[in-house]
């Protein structure tokens, strides 16, 4: 069974750092290029980051740029995000999602809460 566990999230003040992962399962995950997505209350979901399957390139959403790495551990089938600098629009429900051809997968999702 394709499995995607992510973990990590939590309650940080502004400024502060949190790391999140996702562990995959049931599937060849150095074949994936893999994300991580956010939803925010009221708001669409949105792309934060990507990586290739090989972790060689990487892309950001401009508003994380700068703030946010994401990587990968292809021999523990996992993907991580660290998250510094958090701001309170950073507030959503963080989900990966692995893609290759015509296949995606979707986590479970972790909530992350920027606040006072």
């Amino acid at each position: 069974q394709v499995q995607l566990v992510e973990s990590g999230g939590g309650l940080v003040q502004p400024g502060g750092s949190l790391r999140l992962s996702c562990a995959a399962s049931g599937f060849t995950f150095s074949s994936y290029a893999m994300s991580w997505y956010r939803q925010a209350p009221g708001k669409e979901r949105e792309l934060v980051a990507g990586i290739s399957s090989a972790g060689g390139r990487t892309n950001y959403a401009d508003s994380v740029k700068g703030r946010f790495t994401i990587s990968r551990d292809n021999a523990k089938n996992t993907v991580y995000l660290q998250m510094n600098s958090l701001k309170p629009e950073d507030t959503a429900v963080y989900s990966c999602n692995g893609r290759w051809g015509i296949q995606s997968h979707w986590g479970r999702g972790t909530q992350v809460t920027v606040s006072s």
